[in-house]
């Protein structure tokens, strides 16, 4: 992932720098004190707490430097409100119709560092998302699954 193009909103680049602040800044200190009184509680080598402690710390640098490649890699998905082009492309939000479950969804499309589910942002990676890039309104696209295929049609492309 070193020299990978991170695909991502203005908004999800703030996200991550504000999270990388904070990491840096409160994170670390927190970390850095439940060290210092697990060694306060002797033998290191019988010692959970510091263990503990130790691991949190590890995983700690291991987002912040994460998030630095992240950052240090971004390509900011270009705004497209006033784009003429008809196709779903990344940064859309689509208004689809799951044809099988006679269910509509609306989802965003994002690069996977913003993905979230539970928010209805998917990746452009993602095989929904894959499916949909390049697709116009009343297209119907078929994504195949573990469980099988499953056919959306897209209703409306908001940017």
């Amino acid at each position: 992932m070193n020299d990978t193009k991170v695909l991502i909103t203005k908004e999800g680049l703030e996200k991550l720098k504000t999270e990388l602040e904070y990491l840096k800044t409160q994170k670390r200190a927190e970390v850095a004190e439940k060290i210092r009184v697990a060694r306060g509680f002797g033998d290191l080598s019988e010692n959970a707490e510091y263990d503990e402690a130790k691991a949190e710390q590890a995983k700690v640098e291991s987002r912040i430097s994460q998030i630095e490649i992240q950052i240090k890699n971004a390509e900011i998905i270009q705004d497209k409100k006033n784009s003429k082009t008809q196709t779903v492309s990344i940064g859309d939000t689509v208004k689809i119709h799951d044809i099988k479950r006679d269910k509509e969804l609306t989802l965003s499309i994002v690069g996977t560092v913003e993905a979230d589910l539970t928010k209805n942002k998917i990746s452009n990676e993602s095989p929904v998302g894959k499916a949909l890039i390049g697709r116009k309104k009343n297209d119907v696209v078929e994504v195949v699954t573990k469980i099988g295929a499953i056919e959306y049609k897209i209703l409306e492309i908001i940017r």
